[in-house]
């Protein structure tokens, strides 16, 4: 939707003056601190492009045009950081230090408001490319939430918790009422749509993200909040001087809310994130109520989550206070595991007294705060610091950027590398090919081609029939194992489950509530989810592998051509998401009254075995069916996806190839731009080289291990 369809207004709207611009550069010694990682991963990409130049310009158009296409997905990587938190720890302060805008998102923002939203730094852009887009509510996700009260009201309802359900509606109604004044007509048909704009404001984002107070004229004079309501991300480009390279910060609603749509909304965020920082307060780390974040960390692997302990500013003593809750945070982190993610402990109000320049102007218990911390953090470096270089410093910032970095640089980074290193050696191999043409025809003018076009239609085909049939054959077998074993972890658990309920009742009878975790359905469920995961990978790596062999053939079977050491390197497998629906909250994991209102309406053994039985296949039935079938489908997805994009892309290869055999010598010549051909094998072994491949059979590398998302 363009600006005109909202409000005329807006179109006067400039995100970024010249004073933004002066304010940004200023800022950016600041952000470049603690990048040392992102800086090297952007050389890596630097220098990856120089040689696809280099093979740009010796492949003719065809190739040229494969080249530029793989130029341009590696220039759009864009690694993404996801924040999530606790209501009130300060999450959206520590975003908007982290980007160098103090002031860009509101941090006060209304609990109703569901709101996921992406700041793009650096990331490449056309001209005519939107820098805000909001995403609304679709008419199902509203309805359920207006008529169910949304995922808490569901839980409510089969907890027999009717007058709580009554309360949750007659808010959401409330709600709605006010919605549909604000909105008007415009209500029903604006749900399910996206609003462009091609600048932006505090003012506009405040409609979309932040709920309007409506006892204030000025609020709603300013239409503040006047989508917040239905808006479901949004998404914010940026520059970001001191960033050394594209990065997506991803700024996700609390997850500790009355209706829960924040934990659904949180959970899809998480589903495709390779890094996730938990902000935690200080006075609060993780506290009882905070179960929920719990279960988002536990589903992610202890490497990819960052802990930023926010709001040590308001401690009264950190240096004694930071290594107790350090100990704290660590016990409860490690109860299940041996691994515990990395925690890093800061202020985003001291960053953002750096960025405003306003130090002086501190609130007292702060400063002292800082001062008392400076000597144990720092220790003797404290005194070679400005006093902004020692601020920035114990505000955690750039260790929290050095830790980012690290996990971007070694997971989606060095993957990324390693792919587009595979298939730029691929069009070299390919080259190599042709350049074996051109020494044939200059040699004795035999036959090149054994085939002619309709033959190697045909065996190209079947190669695909062939891969495509035993690909589609192994995951089958990986999916019907993986679903067998959901289904028996899903039925033991029951049984256990049932057998202790069984027990409570005859030792204590039906006045105690009886209490059942449910963390060894989600350990089992996740334990099936890693081996599952491991046979994927493995079934995908055997049929690319194949697929690698049967072109390499394919080149022999179709040309009268030996290019010496020639092969074709085969995609690794695609990363699978993570398994975030064990992280939804269950009826077993709430200890309030619903729970003990589902426990009190029984009477009778039976009573209670039928209708927790009952109740929890019906809590944890989208749980198995979002691993058994919707994520299963989308991981087959992603596998025929890539097996499809890569024989599309070496069919291509073939008949560039194909194409150049028929024709004259001083076209070839002309091509290739080398005549001989030793200075043609000596340029395609320094491509390998500088790639890091070895064009050799013997030389082809495993898949590289540790790939996110294996168990």
């Amino acid at each position: 939707m363009e600006m005109s369809d909202i409000d005329a207004t807006d179109a006067t709207r400039v995100a970024d003056g010249a004073s933004d611009a002066e304010a940004g550069a200023a800022r950016a010694p600041y952000l470049s601190q603690g990048q040392d990682s992102l800086t090297g991963l952007q050389e890596d990409i630097d220098n990856l492009r120089e040689i696809m130049l280099d093979i740009e310009a010796i492949g003719g158009d065809g190739m040229g045009r494969k080249v530029r296409d793989l130029m341009g997905e590696v220039a759009a990587f864009e690694p993404a950081v996801t924040m999530i938190g606790q209501i009130k720890s300060g999450k959206t302060t520590l975003v908007n230090a982290m980007i160098g805008r103090p002031d860009l998102l509101p941090a006060d923002v209304n609990p109703w408001t569901s709101v996921v939203t992406s700041l793009h730094l650096n990331t490449p852009r056309a001209k005519d490319q939107p820098r805000a887009s909001f995403r609304l509510f679709d008419r199902d996700e509203w309805d359920n939430l207006v008529r169910n009260g949304g995922r808490i009201g569901e839980l409510a309802g089969r907890a027999g918790a009717d007058k709580e359900v009554e309360k949750l509606r007659a808010q959401i109604a409330k709600m709605h009422e006010k919605t549909r004044e604000r909105l008007g007509k415009k209500f029903e048909m604006m749900l399910g749509q996206q609003h462009d704009y091609g600048e932006f404001d505090d003012g506009l984002i405040k409609r979309y993200v932040c709920m309007g107070d409506e006892h204030d004229p000025e609020s709603m004079a300013d239409a503040q909040g006047q989508f917040a309501d239905i808006t479901r991300s949004a998404d914010l480009y940026l520059d970001a001087p001191g960033l050394p390279m594209p990065l997506c910060i991803r700024d996700t609603p609390g997850v500790n809310d009355t209706f829960m749509m924040r934990e659904q909304i949180t959970i899809r965020a998480l589903r495709d994130s390779r890094t996730c920082v938990v902000v935690l307060s200080a006075h609060q780390a993780l506290s009882a109520t905070d179960m929920g974040l719990i279960r988002l960390i536990s589903n992610m692997k202890a490497r990819q989550v960052i802990i930023f302990v926010n709001r040590i500013d308001e401690l009264s003593d950190p240096a004694s206070e930071v290594p107790e809750i350090r100990d704290s945070l660590l016990a409860t982190l490690t109860r299940d595991t041996d691994t515990a993610p990395e925690i890093i402990f800061g202020s985003a109000y001291w960053a953002t007294a750096v960025l405003q320049g306003n130090l002086n102007d501190m609130v007292d218990a702060s400063a002292a705060a800082l001062h008392g911390y400076a000597n144990a953090a720092l220790g003797r470096e404290a005194a070679e610091l400005s006093a902004e270089e020692m601020v920035w410093a114990l505000s955690g910032l750039p260790s929290l950027y050095a830790a980012v970095g690290a996990r971007i640089a070694e997971g989606p980074g060095q993957r990324m590398l390693a792919a587009a290193r595979r298939r730029a050696a691929n069009y070299v191999a390919g080259l190599r090919a042709s350049s074996a043409v051109v020494t044939l025809r200059e040699g004795d003018g035999e036959r090149i081609l054994k085939m002619d076009e309709y033959e190697m239609q045909g065996l190209l085909s079947d190669i695909h029939q062939e891969l495509a049939h035993d690909l589609s054959g192994r995951l089958d077998e990986v999916f019907l194992r993986f679903s067998d074993r959901v289904d028996q972890v899903h039925a033991r658990f029951l049984e256990r489950a049932l057998e202790s309920l069984l027990q409570h009742l005859e030792t204590h009878g039906e006045k105690e509530v009886w209490n059942y975790s449910p963390d060894g359905l989600r350990m089992l469920m996740r334990s099936a989810y890693q081996v599952m995961r491991k046979n994927f990978t493995k079934a995908c790596d055997t049929v690319y592998t194949r697929a690698g062999e049967e072109l390499t053939d394919a080149y022999s079977r179709i040309f009268d051509v030996q290019a010496e050491n020639f092969r074709v390197d085969p995609p690794s497998a695609p990363e699978t998401p993570q398994p975030m629906a064990l992280a939804q909250t269950i009826a077993l994991d709430l200890k309030t009254s619903w729970w003990k209102g589902w426990w009190n309406k029984r009477r009778g053994y039976r009573a209670f075995a039928q209708g927790f039985h009952e109740l929890i296949e019906a809590e944890t039935a989208p749980m198995v069916a979002e691993l058994k079938a919707k994520q299963a489908d989308e991981i087959r997805t992603l596998a025929f996806g890539r097996l499809e994009t890569f024989l599309t892309e070496q069919r291509e290869v073939l008949f560039d190839i194909c194409a150049k055999s028929q024709l004259q010598l001083e076209e070839l010549h002309g091509i290739f731009g080398v005549s001989a051909q030793d200075e043609r094998e000596m340029l395609f072994d320094m491509l390998f080289e500088e790639l890091d491949i070895d064009p050799t059979p013997e030389g082809r590398a495993p898949a590289p291990e540790g790939r996110e998302g294996d168990a």
